[in-house]
């Protein structure tokens, strides 16, 4: 019996194309993440609405963000912690999603929403002061739940939850 290298590196290639082609998947399809998810909630006049939000903490993850994604479920959300509280600018480059942005002070009072923000932008939106943390949802979910300036969130960032 013969050993057929030809034969042997064409079922190798096969294979890590095979390989390639999972890993590329993941990758797309958004299920690679390196931030861990957290209950979040929001208590507005109407209730009390709960969130599942990635945390970016690393400046890795607060420069990516929600850059690439395709789509964001409704209750999911990121939420990106600045601490210290300060004046926090973000932009929507590369980010396909339209999204609320919530800036959020110190105490876990909401401070000011940016609402249905345009998609791959590069316009400044500030927080218009000092915000701890700010929390990206899926556009039209402040208007949709009555999450408004001055509504209370809980979360450990805010010694709450």
């Amino acid at each position: 019996m013969s050993f057929d290298r030809k034969a042997a590196r064409s079922v190798a290639r096969g294979w890590l194309a095979a390989i390639l082609v999972v890993v590329g998947f993941a990758v797309a399809s958004g299920s690679v993440r390196a931030a861990s998810f957290q209950p979040l909630e929001i208590v507005t006049k109407n209730g009390v609405r709960v969130f599942s939000v990635e945390m970016a903490t690393t400046d890795e993850e607060k420069q990516t963000g929600l850059m690439y994604r395709k789509e964001l479920a409704d209750g999911k959300g990121m939420l990106f912690d600045f601490n210290p509280e300060q004046e926090v600018s973000m932009w929507m480059k590369n980010t396909y999603v339209s999204l609320d942005m919530i800036f959020i002070r110190a105490d876990g009072r909401i401070l000011r929403i940016a609402e249905n923000t345009e998609p791959l932008s590069t316009r400044i939106i500030s927080s218009g002061g000092p915000a701890r943390a700010v929390l990206e949802v899926v556009a039209g979910t402040a208007q949709k739940y009555g999450i408004r300036p001055g509504d209370r969130v809980g979360h450990p960032l805010f010694g709450s939850k």
